[in-house]
């Protein structure tokens, strides 16, 4: 699929806040479109859009400017806060931040992990990309579901989601990728990239602004403007693969952005070999 097509399915018309996540559209075949454009509140009943507090001047956010900042998002209502308090969610106090790279931004599957009431942001990564990890999930449809892990390209920006989640939901989240085989996903801070909040349509680059060089993708493209503050990257667990790590297309990385599930699994995968993880990403 073109990656404009892609864009439109996952921050485009297919969004469906304010109604249950059991209506948010969702296909094995598709995963993780479509995603939330916006941020949203997460819980059993519906998904509540959010709107961002005003530009925080505390430079770059982490710990508890983070957790109030985070905190100050609202509904039409109420802040995040206030939505925690009435859904019977654990205070902001007690949440920490967790990059969902894929379909655990899907509502639709958040209600059937049963992870409890969520906010859910939309930030944009930079220096850092999604790509498809080198592993099948065959629990809903054959021949399996590619997950999202992370990896590292010079230059590169696009939109995710950052979730304010608590240890126990952090958990629940990284048990179900595992599909009951403990370790195959490992939750890590990233020691690369930067993180911000990112509140407008924001597309990646195009696959004419990578450059490889035999050995090394890079983009050779402007980065637009930043719209939010910084967030310390740092300090925000991400669940990677750690058994084989990413799909490695012959050197190059196979990024979400610019080619689709079904695309990827049809064209690519079984045709090249596998990163580590450990290779396509420093930790902290």
């Amino acid at each position: 699929m073109h990656r404009r097509g892609i864009d439109e399915q996952v921050y485009g018309g297919n969004v469906m806040e304010g109604n249950s996540p059991r209506l948010w559209p969702y296909t094995p075949s598709n995963s993780p479109v479509a995603l939330p454009h916006g941020s949203v509140f997460f819980c059993s009943s519906e998904v509540i859009p959010l709107q961002s507090p005003s530009q925080s001047d505390e430079g770059v956010l982490a710990g508890q400017t983070l957790q109030s900042y985070c905190g100050d998002f609202s509904s039409e209502s109420k802040t995040v806060e206030g939505l925690l308090a009435e859904h019977g969610g654990a205070s902001m106090q007690e949440r920490r931040p967790f990059l969902l790279l894929g379909e655990l931004a899907n509502p639709y599957r958040l209600q059937d992990i049963g992870v409890g009431p969520l906010p859910i942001y939309t930030v944009r990564l930079s220096g850092l990309c999604r790509t498809y990890a080198d592993s099948l999930d065959n629990r809903e449809i054959t021949p399996g579901v590619h997950h999202i892990t992370l990896a590292r390209t010079h230059g590169w920006w696009e939109k995710t989601h950052l979730a304010m989640a608590t240890i126990e939901q952090m958990k629940q989240m990284v048990v179900w990728l595992d599909q009951g085989r403990k370790g195959r996903w490992k939750p890590v801070k990233p020691a690369e990239g930067l993180l911000h909040f990112e509140s407008g349509a924001l597309l990646p680059p195009t696959t004419e602004d990578i450059v490889w060089d035999g050995h090394v993708e890079s983009v050779q493209a402007e980065e637009p403007n930043f719209s939010g503050p910084q967030i310390d990257l740092k300090q925000v667990m991400v669940p990677v693969h750690a058994q084989y790590g990413c799909y490695d297309n012959r050197g190059r990385l196979a990024r979400c952005a610019h080619i689709g599930q079904r695309d990827f699994h049809e064209n690519m995968f079984r045709r090249g070999s596998s990163k580590k993880w450990a290779d396509i990403l420093d930790i902290c």
